[in-house]
């Protein structure tokens, strides 16, 4: 364990608003997600276990038990993602150094294959924030930097200024685990970073501290605060209402990979510890490439 927190209806709370805002899941997924933990919490409680220690082998008996009672594969799929979610979460906000979850096996059930935009979609969207307005050089720095670089929310949010290098063109993530990554930054998102950071943010920073984006009131942004102004900005560029920041990663991976990056270097850009995690962005560009073939081959 890293840090202290509160008590675990605060951290399902926290839980389900992650998956919601980071993640981009709909609401009854986020219900299932809700109750399968909540489950999972009554189960711990009758052994007198934290949920922050539960070992390998009480995960497995969890499951066993769940399976027992005559749920279908598809719940027992859920229930085990549901829990690798949970632990992942706490790892990812510093509460645990390692998932416990991450053994546990699911049946074996139909890819997901993950959503993201068309370049066209991505454009729309770009040109919503007003440049003439301090809000719209922040916001437009913001969606440029999420597309050029994939970062996660909380990465985003989390960044600050001494991580930026404008002039070489990358910044410094540091990701899950505290783990530090370099990605590179493209030429739309430097420009927009420097209006931002010579035209908008002296104007908006109203006491001394170091992060990167700030709100009107001079504080650091959280996750929920920039889910809602891209879903303000996604409205405006008539996309679907269930754009996400996670939709945004999706598509950077996707369009790297369409046009020709490789897996490895995707990989270390996602910040992706096993490259099991980014090989399924080559199942869309494998739907694509059928679609092109079905589309232009005289004997498709």
């Amino acid at each position: 364990m890293m840090k202290d927190i509160s008590s675990s209806e605060d951290v399902l709370q926290s839980f389900l608003e992650f998956l919601s805002v980071e993640k981009g899941l709909s609401e009854n997924t986020i219900l299932s997600y809700g109750r399968d933990i909540k489950k999972f919490f009554r189960f711990l409680q009758r052994l007198k276990i934290s949920f922050l220690d539960p070992g390998e082998d009480v995960l497995g008996k969890f499951v066993q038990q769940v399976s027992r009672s005559g749920l279908s594969a598809r719940s027992v799929t859920r229930l085990i993602s549901s829990l690798k979610a949970f632990y992942k979460f706490l790892v990812l906000d510093g509460v645990m150094t390692k998932n416990p979850a991450l053994s546990l096996h699911s049946p074996k059930s139909m890819l997901s294959l993950p959503k993201y935009l068309r370049m066209k979609e991505v454009e729309r969207l770009l040109s919503q924030p007003d440049e003439g307005a301090v809000r719209g050089l922040r916001d437009k720095a913001m969606l440029e930097l999420l597309y050029a670089t994939g970062l996660r929310v909380s990465e985003l949010v989390m960044l600050k200024t001494k991580d930026i290098n404008l002039r070489d063109g990358f910044l410094i993530c540091r990701g899950k685990g505290g783990k530090e990554r370099i990605v590179p930054l493209g030429n739309s998102a430097v420009k927009a970073l420097q209006e931002y950071l010579k035209n908008a943010r002296p104007k908006l920073l109203k006491r001394s501290h170091d992060y990167l984006f700030l709100t009107y009131r001079g504080d650091a942004f959280t996750r929920q605060g920039f889910w809602k102004l891209l879903k303000t900005y996604a409205q405006k560029a008539n996309l679907s209402s269930k754009i996400s920041p996670h939709i945004l990663r999706h598509t950077f991976a996707t369009h790297l990979l369409e046009r020709g990056a490789d897996l490895r270097s995707v990989q270390l850009m996602l910040g992706h510890s096993q490259i099991t995690s980014t090989q399924i962005y080559t199942h869309v560009s494998r739907e694509r490439l059928r679609r092109v073939y079905d589309k232009y081959h005289p004997r498709a």
